[in-house]
């Protein structure tokens, strides 16, 4: 019996490469498409996006000026909101640029308070709330706005407020219980 040799075909390394490249072709093809069908349904669509602005409202340009007597009186009751009897101190008036002026409330039971800030003229007015040394408000107020702070006092005190003014200003508080 004679033995038959195989004939030796040199191995080719071009159809590695090949065989690889179809494969990423493939591959890229498929990935590619998308399946879509209609099931009788309306189309998804996002829910709009809420649309969020500063509630800035234009200021009334008479704010910038400070006013006396009637007129005083009239725009501090305006900005102090009514409380139905609960006030326990308010207190309203107009100060020269640089001025400074301390007043101390009533006796307060503790309780928790709101404490009402506004001044009116063209720059800002400084507020400070303290309750014998310590400070429970410090705050720079912008004139033409109010501002309300929420105080807790654990016993009886007496409040001690001063508002200090950078030019020409009315300010206007009121402490009241809540």
């Amino acid at each position: 019996m004679g033995w038959v040799h195989a004939l030796k075909v040199p191995a080719t390394r071009v159809a590695i490469p090949a065989v690889v490249l179809c494969g990423v072709l493939a591959c890229g093809t498929l990935a590619s498409c998308e399946y879509t069908y209609d099931d009788g349904r309306a189309p998804v669509s996002s829910p709009p996006s809420a649309v969020i602005t500063d509630p800035v409202l234009p200021r009334d340009p008479a704010l910038s000026q400070t006013v006396t007597g009637d007129a005083l009186k009239a725009w501090a009751r305006d900005v102090l909101p009514d409380v139905n009897g609960q006030s326990f101190y308010s207190s309203y008036g107009l100060l020269s640029r640089g001025e400074s002026r301390a007043e101390e409330t009533t006796q307060l039971p503790g309780g928790s308070y709101a404490v009402t800030l506004a001044c009116r003229g063209s720059h800002s007015t400084e507020f400070t709330v303290r309750n014998g040394s310590e400070v429970l408000i410090e705050l720079m107020l912008q004139c033409g706005t109010t501002r309300v702070n929420v105080l807790q006092l654990e016993k009886d005190a007496v409040l001690g407020i001063t508002v200090t003014a950078n030019a020409s200003a009315n300010f206007a508080y009121r402490v009241s219980r809540i």
